[in-house]
Protein backbone atom coordinates (compact mmCIF):
# COMPACT_ATOMS: atom_id res chain seq x y z
CA UNK A 1 0.00 0.00 0.00
CA UNK A 2 1.30 3.44 -0.94
CA UNK A 3 2.08 5.67 2.04
CA UNK A 4 -0.20 8.72 2.30
CA UNK A 5 1.25 12.06 1.26
CA UNK A 6 1.44 14.40 4.24
CA UNK A 7 1.07 18.17 4.31
CA UNK A 8 3.00 19.21 7.40
CA UNK A 9 1.99 22.53 8.94
CA UNK A 10 3.23 24.12 12.16
CA UNK A 11 2.59 27.12 14.38
CA UNK A 12 5.40 29.71 14.74
CA UNK A 13 6.37 28.31 18.17
CA UNK A 14 9.98 27.10 18.34
CA UNK A 15 9.03 23.56 19.43
CA UNK A 16 6.52 23.22 16.61
CA UNK A 17 9.02 24.48 14.05
CA UNK A 18 11.66 22.03 15.26
CA UNK A 19 9.17 19.14 15.03
CA UNK A 20 8.18 20.33 11.54
CA UNK A 21 11.77 20.24 10.31
CA UNK A 22 12.28 16.72 11.66
CA UNK A 23 9.04 15.35 10.18
CA UNK A 24 9.73 16.98 6.81
CA UNK A 25 13.13 15.28 6.78
CA UNK A 26 11.43 11.89 7.28
CA UNK A 27 8.22 12.28 5.26
CA UNK A 28 8.93 15.04 2.77
CA UNK A 29 6.65 18.01 2.26
CA UNK A 30 3.52 18.33 0.14
CA UNK A 31 1.24 21.35 -0.20
CA UNK A 32 -2.19 20.77 1.38
CA UNK A 33 -3.97 20.60 -1.99
CA UNK A 34 -1.73 17.70 -3.10
CA UNK A 35 -1.68 15.79 0.20
CA UNK A 36 -3.81 12.89 1.43
CA UNK A 37 -3.63 13.97 5.10
CA UNK A 38 -2.86 17.32 6.71
CA UNK A 39 -0.75 17.16 9.88
CA UNK A 40 -1.04 20.22 12.14
CA UNK A 41 1.65 20.84 14.78
CA UNK A 42 0.75 23.32 17.53
CA UNK A 43 -2.16 23.96 19.85
CA UNK A 44 -5.93 24.02 19.52
CA UNK A 45 -5.77 27.58 18.20
CA UNK A 46 -3.48 26.50 15.39
CA UNK A 47 -5.80 23.57 14.64
CA UNK A 48 -8.70 26.00 14.20
CA UNK A 49 -6.54 28.15 11.91
CA UNK A 50 -5.71 25.07 9.85
CA UNK A 51 -9.38 24.11 9.51
CA UNK A 52 -10.33 27.63 8.45
CA UNK A 53 -7.55 27.82 5.87
CA UNK A 54 -7.70 24.32 4.42
CA UNK A 55 -11.02 22.78 5.51
CA UNK A 56 -12.54 23.32 2.05
CA UNK A 57 -10.02 20.84 0.59
CA UNK A 58 -11.80 17.96 2.36
CA UNK A 59 -8.53 16.41 3.60
CA UNK A 60 -8.54 14.67 7.02
CA UNK A 61 -6.49 16.53 9.62
CA UNK A 62 -4.30 14.87 12.24
CA UNK A 63 -3.14 17.31 14.91
CA UNK A 64 -0.28 16.96 17.36
CA UNK A 65 0.34 19.27 20.31
CA UNK A 66 3.78 19.82 21.73
CA UNK A 67 3.62 19.24 25.50
CA UNK A 68 0.26 18.43 27.08
CA UNK A 69 -2.53 17.04 24.88
CA UNK A 70 -4.84 19.70 23.42
CA UNK A 71 -8.55 18.99 23.16
CA UNK A 72 -8.45 18.86 19.35
CA UNK A 73 -4.93 17.43 19.19
CA UNK A 74 -3.02 14.21 19.72
CA UNK A 75 0.17 14.05 21.74
CA UNK A 76 3.44 14.61 19.94
CA UNK A 77 5.74 11.66 20.60
CA UNK A 78 9.17 11.89 18.91
CA UNK A 79 10.32 8.60 17.47
CA UNK A 80 6.82 7.17 16.99
CA UNK A 81 5.80 5.91 13.56
CA UNK A 82 3.58 8.77 12.42
CA UNK A 83 2.19 6.87 9.44
CA UNK A 84 1.17 3.95 11.69
CA UNK A 85 -0.57 6.35 14.07
CA UNK A 86 -2.47 7.96 11.21
CA UNK A 87 -3.46 4.55 9.82
CA UNK A 88 -4.96 3.48 13.16
CA UNK A 89 -6.54 6.85 13.99
CA UNK A 90 -10.29 7.19 14.48
CA UNK A 91 -12.15 9.86 12.49
CA UNK A 92 -14.47 12.50 13.95
CA UNK A 93 -16.58 14.47 11.48
CA UNK A 94 -17.30 18.07 12.50
CA UNK A 95 -19.94 20.33 10.95
CA UNK A 96 -19.12 24.03 11.38
CA UNK A 97 -21.56 26.85 11.96
CA UNK A 98 -22.08 29.35 9.17
CA UNK A 99 -22.47 32.95 10.31
CA UNK A 100 -24.00 35.78 8.28
CA UNK A 101 -23.50 39.08 10.09
CA UNK A 102 -25.10 42.36 9.02
CA UNK A 103 -23.31 45.52 10.19
CA UNK A 104 -24.49 49.03 10.96
CA UNK A 105 -22.58 50.20 7.87
CA UNK A 106 -24.60 47.85 5.65
CA UNK A 107 -21.94 45.19 5.07
CA UNK A 108 -22.78 41.49 5.16
CA UNK A 109 -19.96 39.29 6.44
CA UNK A 110 -19.95 35.48 6.20
CA UNK A 111 -17.68 33.24 8.23
CA UNK A 112 -17.45 29.67 9.53
CA UNK A 113 -17.04 28.60 13.16
CA UNK A 114 -15.90 25.15 14.28
CA UNK A 115 -16.28 26.02 17.98
CA UNK A 116 -18.84 28.78 18.41
CA UNK A 117 -20.38 32.01 17.19
CA UNK A 118 -20.56 34.56 20.00
CA UNK A 119 -22.12 38.01 20.30
CA UNK A 120 -20.58 40.38 22.88
CA UNK A 121 -21.30 43.92 24.03
CA UNK A 122 -18.65 46.40 22.85
CA UNK A 123 -19.09 49.03 25.58
CA UNK A 124 -20.17 49.30 29.21
CA UNK A 125 -23.78 49.18 28.05
CA UNK A 126 -25.44 45.76 28.30
CA UNK A 127 -26.52 44.21 25.01
CA UNK A 128 -30.23 43.89 24.23
CA UNK A 129 -30.74 40.99 21.81
CA UNK A 130 -33.86 39.40 20.31
CA UNK A 131 -33.56 35.68 19.51
CA UNK A 132 -35.51 33.99 16.72
CA UNK A 133 -35.48 30.28 15.86
CA UNK A 134 -36.50 29.35 12.31
CA UNK A 135 -38.20 32.72 11.92
CA UNK A 136 -40.17 32.59 15.17
CA UNK A 137 -39.35 34.91 18.07
CA UNK A 138 -38.50 32.82 21.12
CA UNK A 139 -36.98 35.51 23.32
CA UNK A 140 -38.11 39.08 22.69
CA UNK A 141 -35.28 40.67 24.63
CA UNK A 142 -32.23 39.16 26.30
CA UNK A 143 -30.31 41.73 28.35
CA UNK A 144 -26.78 40.37 28.76
CA UNK A 145 -23.07 40.69 28.18
CA UNK A 146 -23.55 38.40 25.19
CA UNK A 147 -24.84 35.12 23.84
CA UNK A 148 -23.32 32.25 21.86
CA UNK A 149 -24.18 29.26 19.72
CA UNK A 150 -21.73 26.35 20.12
CA UNK A 151 -21.07 23.11 18.26
CA UNK A 152 -20.54 19.84 20.18
CA UNK A 153 -16.77 20.12 19.57
CA UNK A 154 -16.83 23.69 20.90
CA UNK A 155 -19.20 23.00 23.77
CA UNK A 156 -16.32 22.20 26.14
CA UNK A 157 -14.59 25.53 25.48
CA UNK A 158 -16.07 29.05 25.85
CA UNK A 159 -19.59 27.58 26.06
CA UNK A 160 -18.75 25.46 29.10
CA UNK A 161 -17.01 28.40 30.79
CA UNK A 162 -20.27 30.33 30.40
CA UNK A 163 -22.11 27.46 32.16
CA UNK A 164 -23.47 26.00 28.94
CA UNK A 165 -24.01 22.25 28.47
CA UNK A 166 -21.38 19.85 27.13
CA UNK A 167 -22.80 18.14 24.03
CA UNK A 168 -21.99 14.59 22.89
CA UNK A 169 -20.35 14.36 19.48
CA UNK A 170 -22.79 13.20 16.82
CA UNK A 171 -25.85 14.25 18.84
CA UNK A 172 -26.91 16.65 16.03
CA UNK A 173 -27.58 19.47 18.46
CA UNK A 174 -26.16 22.92 19.26
CA UNK A 175 -25.90 24.83 22.54
CA UNK A 176 -27.48 28.29 22.78
CA UNK A 177 -25.95 29.88 25.88
CA UNK A 178 -26.27 33.38 27.38
CA UNK A 179 -23.20 35.19 28.70
CA UNK A 180 -23.84 36.91 32.04
CA UNK A 181 -27.61 37.28 31.50
CA UNK A 182 -29.36 40.05 33.46
CA UNK A 183 -32.92 39.57 32.18
CA UNK A 184 -34.57 37.16 31.99
CA UNK A 185 -32.36 36.25 34.95
CA UNK A 186 -33.42 32.61 35.12
CA UNK A 187 -32.91 31.81 31.44
CA UNK A 188 -29.91 29.50 31.11
CA UNK A 189 -30.04 28.82 27.40
CA UNK A 190 -31.32 25.98 25.22
CA UNK A 191 -30.22 22.89 23.32
CA UNK A 192 -31.30 23.12 19.67
CA UNK A 193 -31.50 20.72 16.75
CA UNK A 194 -28.54 21.07 14.43
CA UNK A 195 -30.71 22.24 11.51
CA UNK A 196 -32.18 25.19 13.42
CA UNK A 197 -31.51 28.65 12.00
CA UNK A 198 -30.84 31.12 14.81
CA UNK A 199 -31.29 34.82 14.20
CA UNK A 200 -29.98 37.41 16.66
CA UNK A 201 -31.33 40.95 16.26
CA UNK A 202 -29.54 43.68 18.19
CA UNK A 203 -31.80 46.23 19.86
CA UNK A 204 -30.63 49.87 19.75
CA UNK A 205 -27.25 49.04 18.13
CA UNK A 206 -26.03 52.65 18.11
CA UNK A 207 -26.38 53.07 21.87
CA UNK A 208 -25.59 49.42 22.68
CA UNK A 209 -23.07 48.23 20.05
CA UNK A 210 -22.42 44.50 19.72
CA UNK A 211 -19.69 42.49 17.99
CA UNK A 212 -20.02 38.98 16.56
CA UNK A 213 -17.16 36.49 16.49
CA UNK A 214 -16.97 33.21 14.56
CA UNK A 215 -14.10 31.39 16.31
CA UNK A 216 -11.45 34.14 15.99
CA UNK A 217 -13.03 36.20 13.17
CA UNK A 218 -14.63 39.28 14.74
CA UNK A 219 -17.17 41.59 13.10
CA UNK A 220 -17.86 44.89 14.88
CA UNK A 221 -21.11 46.86 15.14
CA UNK A 222 -23.50 44.14 14.02
CA UNK A 223 -27.24 44.70 13.78
CA UNK A 224 -28.28 41.16 12.92
CA UNK A 225 -26.57 37.77 12.91
CA UNK A 226 -27.95 34.58 11.36
CA UNK A 227 -26.32 31.25 12.21
CA UNK A 228 -26.98 27.68 11.16
CA UNK A 229 -25.00 24.47 10.81
CA UNK A 230 -23.25 24.13 7.45
CA UNK A 231 -23.91 20.76 5.83
CA UNK A 232 -21.63 21.59 2.89
CA UNK A 233 -18.32 22.09 4.74
CA UNK A 234 -17.72 19.10 7.05
CA UNK A 235 -14.17 18.41 8.20
CA UNK A 236 -12.65 15.18 9.48
CA UNK A 237 -10.24 15.16 12.42
CA UNK A 238 -8.17 12.06 13.19
CA UNK A 239 -7.50 10.94 16.76
CA UNK A 240 -5.42 8.21 18.37
CA UNK A 241 -7.86 5.50 19.58
CA UNK A 242 -6.99 6.07 23.24
CA UNK A 243 -7.72 9.80 22.93
CA UNK A 244 -10.66 9.98 20.51
CA UNK A 245 -12.88 13.05 20.62
CA UNK A 246 -15.96 11.27 21.97
CA UNK A 247 -13.97 9.98 24.94
CA UNK A 248 -12.56 13.44 25.64
CA UNK A 249 -16.01 15.01 25.63
CA UNK A 250 -17.22 12.30 28.00
CA UNK A 251 -14.27 12.81 30.35
CA UNK A 252 -14.99 16.56 30.48
CA UNK A 253 -18.47 15.80 31.88
CA UNK A 254 -17.00 13.89 34.83
CA UNK A 255 -14.11 16.25 35.59
CA UNK A 256 -14.52 18.03 38.94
Amino acid sequence: MTAPRLALLASPAAEAQAALAELQRIHGAYPPAEADVIVALGGDGFMLQTLHRHGALGRPVYGMKLGTVGFLMNQYRPGDDLLARIASAEPAVLHPLEMHAQTEAGACVTSLAYNEVSLLRQTRQAAHICIELNGQVRLEELICDGVMLATPAGSTAYNFSAHGPILPLGANVMALTPIAPFRPRRWRGAVLKAGTEVRFRVRDPLKRPVSATADSHEVRDVTEVRVRESSERPVTLLFDPEHNLEERILIEQFTV
